[in-house]
């Protein structure tokens, strides 16, 4: 009994230490001066840039009075972006369209490669590629970003007196307006990053237990959600800001 309690024990303890060394979510590491950056995240970042960039490019090249194609289809996408502003934001959606779109876009684009793009093909030293939203500094870099846009729209709008909805309408829910603050751009980042994360989760354990037929519908239920979480993304965006210019949401 002793031998097999020292056996056991010994076995936990090294399977412990075995499970100690594995290192989860390994990046790809670029030294920039005093800085480490994520090189995998900016590599895919660059390839979905290029991408938006030149179908626009395509796209707009000789216009037409009367879209045709790719035209046409790009003006679609921005009447779309424009009613999702307008909706969320009101009359003084205008000068908001290009972020968000910006931010739709990005978004959209980056949930579709991590489901059409081979990324993984790619030998990196360390780490391995996939879809930009797929990682959580992506994320909380555009709910950031978002932040900065609604305090940026409220201070502009209404100047130091924007600071007084802390206080309404009783200066009892000052903490938990300051709080609701900080869980806006944590509940958009997590949202994003944890969607995209399970979906590539899901396809890859379907490829590697039944690789032919089983994976392709839930790839292509994983194409649905990605487009959904960027309109749910985007839409909440443009929901802040017109919160903080209008202060009756």
């Amino acid at each position: 009994m002793n031998v097999l309690s020292c056996s056991i024990n010994t076995l936990i303890k090294e399977g412990l230490y075995e499970i100690s060394g594995v290192e989860v979510g390994q990046h790809f590491y670029w030294q920039i001066g005093g800085f480490q950056v994520h090189a995998q995240v900016l590599i895919t970042s660059w390839v979905v840039i290029a991408i938006l960039l030149g179908s626009a490019a395509l796209a707009v090249r000789n216009p037409q009075t009367i879209p045709t194609g790719g035209q046409n289809f790009f003006e679609f996408v921005l009447e779309f972006i424009r009613d999702v502003s307008q909706t969320q934001i009101g009359e003084e959606y205008g000068p908001w369209v290009p972020f968000i779109g910006t931010l739709f876009l990005f978004i959209f684009v980056s949930n579709w490669s991590g489901a059409l793009l081979p990324w993984k093909i790619i030998q990196l030293p360390q780490g391995e590629l996939a879809a930009p939203t797929n990682d959580i500094n992506t994320t909380v870099a555009l709910a950031l970003l978002t932040s900065v846009a609604y305090f940026y729209a409220g201070i502009s709008k209404k100047g130091l007196g924007y600071f007084s909805k802390y206080i309404q309408p009783t200066p009892i829910l000052l903490p938990i307006n300051i709080l609701e603050d900080f869980t806006k751009p944590l509940s958009l980042s997590f949202r994003l990053f944890g969607n995209i994360l399970a979906d590539e989760l899901v396809v890859v354990v379907l490829v590697s237990l039944v690789p032919l037929v089983v994976p392709i519908p839930v790839m292509f239920l994983g194409l649905f959600t990605s487009g959904i979480q960027a309109l749910i993304f985007a839409t909440l965006a443009a929901a802040y800001i017109g919160e903080s210019m209008e202060g009756h949401h």
